[in-house]
């Protein structure tokens, strides 16, 4: 079996590693991004974060699609896959992740994050009723036991409020794991910017509505804050998205994955460069466990198609 990491660079779309290099660095700095718009002080709470950003983000996106002349008309079974998977993906999942960055790291959430494809996978192979291979049993076990390095100092310091961010993290890798196994099982024949779009917005509308639930003040944001945030739309939700699928078109499927493993380390020295995370002895050990996991899950996934054929 070939190397993830073999491939010759005269076959590959120059456009194609443009996007993929897009999606390397903006998704990386997106957990930082969310560190510094809901730092102490920062004037806004998840909620409305989430609300802002959303309903942006999607209104920006449909309205890209509308300028395309795409089908933006739903139907009633397309409504019945994009409400659950918008729930899933970004109000679980992205509520997690943010209530989880005001009290861990920026580079500790792009880690535990990172299990997503390793959870996928066993997912996958759950519904499928295939016997998950030894592989990735292996690379599930090495994973989870890089988080419990991760985790091991706040636990021997006795900060539950960061061990709570950490297991808050990993129910956020969880649900971001359901959304995509449930939307990859119910494709639909739209654009990918109606698709985004409207996710976007469905979850924009969640979060208003939790918002009003909760009687969330109404935001008072910093100049970081506001950086932050337009950066998070315009950037992390709307450049990168599309960026991603494009790199998916133009590029082998293991090398357009390797963000998955690429982003947490950037991740990692974004936050020690610009915020100075430290990283110890314990991030390092527990990142290279993680990040070895996700590898062996991607070696495990390209064997498939051939053991298939046999």
């Amino acid at each position: 079996m070939q190397s993830l990491f073999k491939c010759r660079s005269s076959t590959l779309s120059n456009v194609g590693l443009a996007n993929l290099f897009i999606v390397y660095i903006v998704w990386s700095s997106t957990y930082l991004a969310i560190r510094v718009a809901l730092e102490e002080g920062s004037g806004l709470s998840p909620l409305m974060m989430g609300f802002i950003r959303m309903f942006l983000a999607g209104a920006i996106l449909i309205g890209f699609a509308v300028f395309q002349r795409h089908r933006i008309r739903l139907t009633v079974r397309e409504w019945l896959i994009l409400i659950p998977s918008s729930i899933l993906l970004w109000v679980l999942s992205n509520g997690l992740l943010m209530w989880s960055e005001q009290y861990a790291n920026s580079g500790f959430a792009a880690l535990v994050v990172a299990t997503t494809p390793i959870i996928v996978a066993f997912l996958d192979s759950l519904l499928l009723r295939r016997t998950p291979s030894r592989l990735l049993i292996g690379s599930l076990f090495l994973s989870f036991c890089g988080l419990a390095v991760l985790m091991a100092p706040s636990l021997m310091e006795g900060n539950t409020t960061e061990f709570t961010a950490g297991l808050a993290l990993l129910l956020c890798a969880f649900s971001w794991s359901c959304g995509s196994v449930f939307q990859n099982r119910n494709p639909l024949s739209l654009p990918f910017t109606v698709i985004a779009g409207y996710q976007h917005l469905i979850a924009g509308c969640a979060y208003g509505l939790l918002v009003l639930v909760f009687h969330e003040p109404l935001p008072h944001p910093s100049t970081h804050a506001w950086l932050a945030l337009v950066y998070l739309i315009l950037f992390g939700s709307v450049l990168a998205y599309t960026a991603f699928v494009t790199a998916l078109s133009l590029l082998p499927i293991n090398i357009a994955m390797t963000y998955a493993y690429v982003n947490p380390v950037l991740a990692l020295l974004l936050g020690w460069w610009l915020l100075s995370e430290p990283i110890t002895w314990w991030t390092l050990l527990g990142a290279a466990m993680v990040i070895l996991g996700v590898i062996g899950v991607f070696r495990d996934r390209s064997r498939l198609p051939q053991l298939e054929k046999r």
